[in-house]
This record gives C-alpha cells, sequence and structure tokens, in this order.
C-alpha cells in the first residue's frame, strides 16, 4: 500500500527559533530553519496515523489540514513528544460510539495518565475532555491493514521507541540503536534519525553518528530530525551524501507501507 509521510515537526524539545537566541539559524529566513517539536504523520487508505503529539500539535495540525486521525502511537514520555494529546480533542469527537486509540509503554501510559487526570479519571472527568483510550504498544500493533513493529533505542540511559512501519523507520531522540534493533532495520527505503547537532550529546545522536547509522544500514533514502539550532539547513545540506538530507516541517514522502 502507498502511504504518505508528513513531518509535522523536527525541531528539538525547545524547538527553533529558540527562545532568546539570535543566532545565525535562529534569525535565518529560511522556512526549512523554522522547526516545532517532533512528531509525524501517516496517511494512507484514507487513515491517518500520529507518532506522537508535541507541544506544537495544534499549530501543526492547522498548517497541514489535518482534520482527522484515527490513532496515535508514543516513542516514549517527555514533554516534548505527548503534551500535544489534548489537542486531539475535537478530532476525537468525530469518533462516534467509539475511543480515539492511543498506543503506548506502560511508563508514557502512567505520564499521560497523571498529565491529563481530568482526562482519564472516572470519577473527576472532564465531561469535554479528549475521547481517547490508552492501549498497550505490543511488540507489532496493527493498525488498517498496516504494521507498525516496535524497535527499542536507547535515549540517554532511558530506552525508548522507535517504529518500524512497512520499508520505513522513524527513530527520534535516540543516543544508540541496540543489535536486536539495527537487524530489524534493513532493506529500507527510508530512515529518519534523530541528528541533533554537530557536537556529540549524552542522550541523542549527533550529525556524525547518525551519518555512521546510514552508511551501515544502507537505506536508499535518509533524513534527519530532532535539529538543534546548531544545524543550518543549507549549509548541512551541501554537506550530506546525495541520499541523506535534513527533513524540514512539511517535507512530504511517499513509501509503502505493507
Amino acid at each position: 500500500m502507498q502511504a504518505t509521510l508528513t513531518f509535522l515537526g523536527t525541531g528539538t524539545s525547545m524547538g527553533v527559533p529558540t527562545l532568546g537566541c539570535r543566532c545565525e539559524v535562529c534569525r535565518s529566513t529560511d522556512p526549512r530553519d523554522q522547526r516545532t517539536r517532533p512528531s509525524i504523520a501517516l496517511t494512507w487508505n484514507d487513515h491517518r496515523v500520529l507518532i506522537d503529539t508535541g507541544t506544537d500539535f495544534r499549530q501543526q495540525a492547522l498548517r497541514e489540514g489535518i482534520d482527522s486521525v484515527d490513532a496515535v502511537l508514543y516513542t516514549h514520555s517527555h514533554a516534548d513528544h505527548i503534551l500535544g494529546m489534548d489537542d486531539l480533542r475535537p478530532l476525537s469527537f468525530k469518533h462516534k460510539g467509539s475511543m480515539l486509540p492511543l498506543y503506548a509503554d506502560d511508563k508514557t501510559a502512567a505520564v499521560l495518565r497523571r498529565i491529563f487526570d481530568y482526562t482519564f479519571s472516572g470519577r473527576d472527568k472532564y465531561p469535554t475532555s479528549a475521547r481517547v483510550e490508552i492501549h498497550p504498544l505490543e511488540p507489532i500493533t496493527e493498525l488498517f491493514g498496516a504494521q507498525f513493529e516496535r524497535l527499542a533505542v536507547t535515549h540517554g540511559d532511558e530506552e525508548i521507541n522507535g517504529f518500524r512501519f512497512g520499508s520505513a523507520a522513524y527513530l527520534t531522540d535516540m543516543s544508540g540503536i541496540p543489535p536486536a534493533t539495527l537487524e530489524r532495520l534493513s532493506g529500507l527505503d527510508i530512515l529518519i534519525l534523530d541528528a541533533l547537532r554537530p557536537s556529540p550529546h549524552p542522550s541523542h545522536s549527533h550529525l556524525a553518528r547518525s551519518l555512521e547509522f546510514v552508511e551501515q544500514l544502507s537505506p536508499r533514502r535518509a533524513f534527519f530530525t530532532h535539529m538543534s539550532h546548531e544545524l543550518g539547513h543549507a549549509a548541512t545540506d551541501l554537506s550530506l551524501p546525495p541520499h541523506v538530507r535534513l527533513a524540514y516541517d512539511g517535507l512530504q514522502l511517499e513509501f509503502e507501507i505493507a
């Protein structure tokens, strides 16, 4: 099945421009340097699945004309990946007689329930809260004829979730890829990797390290995301191999999801 992947956001937890910064990238007029918090949307056969609902989800959904969502998969519990959950409210109201499913690991589910207690609490549930329901994130989650394989990656001292879906894989917020996950990343058309900045970072992959992963895994195309203001789009792109590019907010890619 043919699918479209849209980068809703490609920035760090602080976004680009970063508040209070006057660096060249933060003052750039290149729209590709305007990076909201990281997430993607996948559409196929009139279905739409999100991976993460970040802090900027409402802005992203308005920009991309998102008027429906069928499911959300979560990579982990950090604020820049979950705080847009409440903005699913008007979209969840369209699920007449059913709840919008959210798929999360145990830690992420617990954080969602705590932060959005007014959504999930039976006694004090807000009457117009999002009509969502949390489901366990299984090794493989099947959604509308496509399979989403959960892939463990390291994010500093944490283990979080990446995903492979058909011929594409999305590994944001990662500092390392365990051998078992590397084995599941062969034969890709599209590989999306964290590439925070030029220099090493304790909990994110940096540019040179991400290029090493691309060389090792040999995808047909690779795109970097979760980028800070230390990477200017135009200049960095010129330094990359032809099959590797920085992603940018609103970029759309076509691929086979099943």
